[in-house]
């Protein structure tokens, strides 16, 4: 019964492969969006450009708190994860 099934269905294949690869291409795209890194990078280099002076205190409260509420999306997002 399976070869049969196979044989019926061989015209779908073409279809199949493409929704594996839509799967795997959004797999990879939620890894980059959701990976913690690049929003910690911002935040350290967010803090040297407090101390160097070149932001102030209110445009890196502002910034910051953008970043926090990333990073928490993030945390939130992986919790869910199985």
């Amino acid at each position: 019964m399976g070869l049969f099934t196979q044989i019926l269905t061989l015209p779908l294949a073409p279809v199949r492969g493409v929704g594996w690869v839509m799967e795997r291409v959004l797999e990879a795209a939620e890894d980059e969006y959701y990976d913690p890194a690049p929003v910690q990078a911002e935040l350290a280099a967010l803090e040297k450009r407090l101390l160097a002076g070149e932001i102030d205190e209110e445009t890196f409260d502002r910034q910051e708190d953008e970043l926090l509420d990333r990073l928490e999306e993030i945390r939130n997002f992986r919790n869910q994860q199985p």
